[in-house]
């Protein structure tokens, strides 16, 4: 069993009172909900019609099998930007005020082939909590043995080359959650610190229930009605989750995962020598601020800091919102993690997956820069350009 996580120094948590205060009075002087909006809606309403509409095309049997193909390709893409825009807001209980709208909307999760009720516990609950800290945040547990995020893991001779073939091992993700993963999950005694031993019996039939019409819908179905091979539907259907997994994985790791993010390891009392906002200011970092594309597609989660610390506000706030908690966190000289575009934290995840694939060679020059990135102290915002 893993020891309790605590975190310590909470003299330094007047930077959260601080910035909860005045990210409160924002919304207070507006005289707007922290919820969704208008625009907000509109672009959950455009995701799921999309969908909708392609798994409608497809299912239509007008194309042929190339166009189909391209079809499948797209739809898992926007399965990838229902969970970020749809799903995820509503499973935090950010997207409205009222419980049974969160419900329902956070039900698009299944639309992924996922099932919300485990990842609540694995994200909500674990992520959030113990963002980065290997061994209890097992949302950065990619292919534990075959990928090296943790410095502390054993460096094996073919992590030397993880730069190169981690990327693709992003693209099983989708599969792997549709298949293993919340099975997995859902049977196991504990995610991270937190006892999954027992489950309603209800959510045992959600997710038998779930997963069947799952396969139903995009496996059976499909085969029936189609004219294509059943070789033709297990292409398209795995390309689909290719395409929705890489998705879904690049953006997760462009923000916990880029030079100067912390992987904290807590004492052998099981404390973080940090509060829990100090610590999300040190593991988290956003991509691409500027861009309207990045927000609109991913769903707010390129401005993850913000996200970290009001999970329950609606992402279409969070451009609002930065200005607030960028400044607080220089008053209280802390880290706010920044790549200025799409592409600059792609390199700098590549370059932290090639120097973790590596044993550390450290001279007198190098050693106090190396020893800062590896412990997370970083007090400087990461601006790396480039263009999305």
């Amino acid at each position: 069993m893993l020891t309790q996580v605590k975190f310590k120094n909470t003299n330094r948590s007047q930077f959260f009172v601080t910035v909860r205060k005045r990210v409160d009075t924002y919304f207070s002087e507006q005289a707007i909900s922290p919820h969704a909006n208008g625009a907000m809606w509109a672009k959950a309403i455009f995701f799921l019609v999309g969908y909708a509409s392609l798994y409608g095309l497809i299912m239509s049997n007008q194309f042929g099998p190339w166009a189909m193909l391209g079809l499948a390709v797209v739809l898992g893409m926007f399965a990838a930007f229902i969970g970020f825009n749809v799903s995820h807001d509503a499973l935090h209980g950010a997207f409205s005020a009222h419980s049974w709208v969160n419900r329902l909307l956070g039900s698009s999760f299944y639309l992924l082939g996922a099932n919300p009720y485990v990842w609540k516990i694995s994200h909500n609950i674990v992520h959030h909590t113990y963002t980065n800290i290997p061994g209890h945040d097992e949302d950065i547990e990619l292919a534990p043995g075959l990928v090296r995020l943790d410095a502390g893991d054993k460096l094996q001779p073919w992590h030397r080359f993880q730069q190169w073939y981690t990327f693709p091992l992003y693209s099983l993700a989708s599969l792997s959650w549709v298949f293993r993963k919340d099975y997995v999950k859902f049977f196991k005694n504990q995610i991270g610190h937190y006892d999954t031993s027992s489950h309603p019996r209800k959510e045992c039939v959600k997710l038998f229930a779930s997963k069947a019409l799952y396969y139903t819908f995009f496996l059976i179905l499909p085969f029936l009605v189609l004219d294509i091979t059943w070789w033709q539907l297990i292409i398209g259907f795995v390309l689909m989750h290719l395409a929705e997994g890489l998705v879904l994985g690049l953006v997760f790791q462009l923000a916990h995962a880029v030079e100067g993010t912390a992987f904290p390891l807590p004492d052998e009392q099981g404390d973080i020598q940090n509060a829990w906002a100090i610590h999300q200011m040190q593991t988290t970092a956003n991509f691409a601020p500027q861009s309207a594309m990045a927000a609109f597609l991913c769903g707010g989660l390129n401005r993850q800091i913000e996200h970290h610390l009001f999970p329950k506000v609606c992402h279409i706030h969070y451009p609002a919102i930065t200005n607030i908690v960028r400044q607080t966190a220089h008053e209280f000289d802390l880290p706010y993690l920044e790549n200025r575009s799409f592409g600059s934290a792609l390199y700098s995840h590549f370059r932290l997956l090639e120097r973790l694939g590596r044993p550390v060679q450290v001279d007198s020059a190098q050693k106090v820069s190396i020893t800062a990135v590896e412990t997370g102290s970083v007090v400087h915002e990461f601006t790396s350009t480039g263009s999305l």
